[in-house]
Parts: structure tokens; sequence; C-alpha cells
């Protein structure tokens, strides 16, 4: 059956009957704003800050702000249905939480608790290779909920086979490979207050857990952590890889591959012949070239690139449920949600990240249909095609 998201609001509304109020707000683009003053500088700055002046941070928003939704009336929305499936897998709603590394800094449970809020909602949850945590410790905190991989690939092919190895045995089923970070950018905000958490040996759990890695160091990691840390630094990815490599990863992994950072139809083209399942369309978060094109910019051209070929999700810019809305109009089949969990993470822990999510998609459930629609996925009765309705009825583009 599917889950009634917009129910959420009658709850908060009943909880008032009491006297109680959501501890943090229901509009998540506050939520920014607030951790900025409960955390410090190095940790809030990691992961608000972007590449540069900020500027493709700030495109992403202005290019899902300029499109507009066009309602639709007297359309039957009674009954509605958020579910889809994505790479092969069942999901409750178009949402998975993206990979987002050294959540420690954010809250001492870290990992496994947005994993948990994750799972609590049917939500998957899709682990950094930068974790705070071991993808072993990580999975068993979800039980038999839905869990996806990233991977930074390193340079290592040796530590690259053990994390796919070792995902694999713990159950994540789908792998997302991300390109767009062979090199760190310029990122003023760290580099202002000296700020990098992997030189403190965080966000490297994953790596000084795994025996490949151990096999490199001269020492074990507790006896020599500062050699562990620079071996790991030697590795944390490779501006050398291109499209031939890909092969590698075919070989090493039996489940879905999706490129992670794709922004440019032709890569999307090179991703489906090398035998990929999709791609997610994204500048990550604006944090990796300064004067990117935006990610809901691109999205259009990559989804009528290969959108019949390759599953195509979106990440970037998103804070709200209208924002949801927008990138499945414009061809997405689901959406990564990034920033706004991390901050609930921060401010309230598990129970934060799970605000979050009922959040976001209660008001994706609502905007849907408020606009006349039924499903992310049901094309209305005056066209024949799903992008099309999305593309050209359900948003328009502002002057």
């Amino acid at each position: 059956m599917p889950k009634h998201w917009a129910d959420f609001q009658y709850e908060i509304y009943l909880s008032g009957m009491t006297g109680a109020v959501p501890r943090l707000p229901t509009d998540l683009t506050r939520l920014e704003e607030l951790t900025e003053r409960r955390l410090g500088p190095g940790p809030f700055g990691y992961v608000a800050g972007s590449a540069g002046d900020g500027s493709t941070a700030r495109a992403n928003r202005a290019a899902l702000a300029r499109r507009r939704i066009v309602p639709r009336m007297l359309r039957d929305v009674h009954e509605r249905d958020l579910r889809v499936e994505v790479l092969g897998r069942p999901l409750p709603a178009p949402l998975a939480l993206a990979p987002v590394g050294v959540l420690s800094i954010m809250h001492p449970d870290a990992e496994p608790a947005a994993a948990r809020a994750a799972a609590a909602q049917g939500v998957p949850y899709i682990l950094s290779s930068a974790s705070s945590t071991p993808m072993e410790q990580v999975a068993e905190a979800m039980g038999d909920a839905e869990r996806w991989f990233q991977l930074y690939w390193p340079k290592d092919r040796e530590v690259a086979r053990s994390f796919l190895d070792r995902a694999r045995t713990a159950g994540y089923t789908a792998l997302f490979v991300t390109l767009d970070t062979p090199l760190l950018s310029w990122r003023p905000r760290d580099l202002d207050q000296a700020y990098l958490p992997f030189l403190h040996g965080v966000g490297t759990a994953n790596y000084f857990s795994d025996p490949a890695f151990q096999a490199g160091l001269a020492k074990p990691v507790h006896e020599d952590p500062n050699a562990a840390v620079m071996h790991f630094v030697g590795m944390f990815s490779d501006p050398g890889k291109s499209w031939p490599d890909l092969a590698f990863l075919r070989e090493n992994w039996d489940g879905p591959i999706v490129l992670k950072g794709v922004l440019h139809p032709d890569d999307a083209r090179l991703a489906a012949d090398a035998g990929m399942d999709g791609v997610v369309v994204s500048n990550h978060g604006g944090r990796q070239v300064a004067g990117s094109v935006a990610a809901a910019d691109a999205l259009p051209r990559v989804v009528e690139a290969v959108g019949d070929r390759l599953t195509v999700l979106f990440d970037s810019g998103v804070r709200t449920g209208d924002d949801v809305f927008k990138a499945l109009a414009l061809g997405a089949r689901a959406v990564l949600l990034g920033r706004p969990y991390a901050y609930g993470l921060g401010l309230d822990g598990e129970a934060g990240v799970e605000h979050v999510i009922r959040c976001l998609l209660a008001e994706l459930d609502l905007t849907l249909a408020l606009s006349g629609h039924a499903s992310p996925l049901t094309p209305g009765p005056w066209t024949p095609t799903v992008r099309s309705c999305r593309a050209a009825t359900s948003v328009t583009r502002s002057s």
C-alpha cells in the first residue's frame, strides 16, 4: 500500500493540541542558518561550503527557482501513490539520501543515525566511502533496509576491489561512483579555517578498517596514525582515470552501477555505451567547479540524450518538496537529498534526519496533489509520454 506522506502535517497539527510544536523548522531552508549557530565554523563550513565564491551553489538554487509549476484543476488526486522503481528496487517515494561523508563532524552518532532514519521511512541510504563509520556497522544499523554504496575511486586497485567486495557482502545493492572529485576543489571556506577533517583521521573509517589498505602500511593504524592518514591522502582519488577504466568496475561489481557527477549529455551517452545503469546529474552541490552549469539546467539535456537507456537521477540544490517535483518534471527518476539531512543530523541526530525526510516528502505529496497529479510517474490524458508531460506541462520556466 502507498504511504500517505501528507498525513505528517495533521500529525503536527494534532500534536499542537497539547501545546507541542516541532523541534525543528518545517521550512527546511531554515536549517542551514540554525546549524551555523550550533556548530563550529570548521564542521559547518565543510558541509555548507562550496567551490570558489559559491556561485555554483547559488546557481543550483536559482535554476530550480526559475522553473515554476503550472497547477491543473479538477483532477482526481484523492488517492496518491509516490511509489517508484529505481535500479530495479521498489521505493516508497522518489527519494534517497545522498552520500555525505565525515558525518561525525555533525553529530557523534554519525552515519548510523542517518541510516536508521532512512530505514525507518523506507528511503535508501547511500553510504559515502568517506564515512566516519565502517560500512559493515552502517549496514548492521539498517537491518534489511535498502542501502547503496558510493565509491571515491582510489588509485590502489586492490583497495577499490576490497571496498566492492565488502560492500557486496554487507548487503549494499547498487554502486554509485563519484566522478567529479578526482581532486579537491579550491574551497575558501575550508581553506580560511585550514580545516580538512581527513587529516585528523575523520572520514577514513572504511580505509583504516580495510585489509587491502592496511597491507600498504608499515605499521598498524593505531601505531602510526599519521602514516595511515598520509597513505589515505595519497590514494584517495585518481585524476588519471578515464572511460576505459569503467571496465574494472563492471568486472568487480555485479549489481547496478551509477555514475555521479554527469552534466554533459555526451558523458551520459558514454556512460550508456560503457554498460552503466544510471547517472546522477549533479555538480556535487556546487562543491567542485566554481562557475559550473547548474544541475537543474543540465538535467533536461541529459534526460533527452539517455533517458531511454539509463536511470537518470538528480541532486544539487534540492531543499524543498517543490524542488523534488521540479526535478521529476524535468525527467529525473528520483532525487538524492544531501545537505538538508546533514543539517537535521547536526541539529537533532537521528530524529532530525527523520524529520527532514518526512517534511520533504509531505511537501512533495501535497505539491503533487495541488498541481493536479496523483503520481510522479503517471502521465496525464493530454500526453502519451511521461517525459513530455513532465517537461512541457507540469513545469514552465519563468523569464
